[in-house]
């Protein structure tokens, strides 16, 4: 008597779980307007940068990278990479679509800088430093007029006033 009051018990526990176990499944999988919508990130674009000396191509080791995404003619912020032995840096965090303004820094070469669009998912870019300029001298002879490194100045003596007093022409 005891063994069938367990086996209809069990009969209708079994029962009721079947229809309450498809209705509980539907209620998790329908949560149309609560909770916060999941937005995908937009697709990246792969950019190697790499960064060799202007005069014999040779690799420049721990060059600083600096990646700045632009919005418009404002800067989001920069991440900052530096150069393996190979004098490349990889970077795939940035959405394509955008403008990203590329700063490199090595010590003993000049700085350099230019914006590119991110307009494919795999972008190479191969930059030549060069050495620094030779800065203007007031010591050495310059060609007739040039002053500063390349203005062309011209300068007239002031007049006197009445009194005496030199003013400007």
């Amino acid at each position: 008597m005891q063994c069938r009051s367990y086996f209809r018990s069990s009969v209708v526990v079994a029962a009721f779980c079947l229809v309450l176990l498809p209705l509980i499944a539907n209620a998790q999988h329908n949560n149309s307007g609560r909770g916060r919508k999941y937005k995908s990130p937009p697709p990246t674009s792969r950019i190697e940068v790499t960064v060799v000396r202007d005069i014999d191509g040779k690799p420049i080791e721990n060059a600083a990278v600096i990646f700045h995404p632009m919005q418009g003619e404002r800067d989001k912020g920069n991440m900052e990479l530096k150069t393996n032995e190979d004098g490349k840096t990889v970077i795939d965090v940035l959405p394509i679509g955008d403008t990203v303004r590329l700063q490199i820094i090595a010590k003993g070469f000049q700085t350099f800088g230019d914006d590119f669009n991110v307009d494919q998912a795999k972008i190479a870019i191969d930059i030549r430093m060069k050495r620094p300029g030779e800065q203007y001298s007031i010591y050495k002879k310059h060609p007739d007029g040039l002053r500063g490194g390349g203005t062309s100045v011209s300068s007239k003596p002031a007049s006197p006033d009445a009194h005496g007093v030199p003013q400007p022409k």
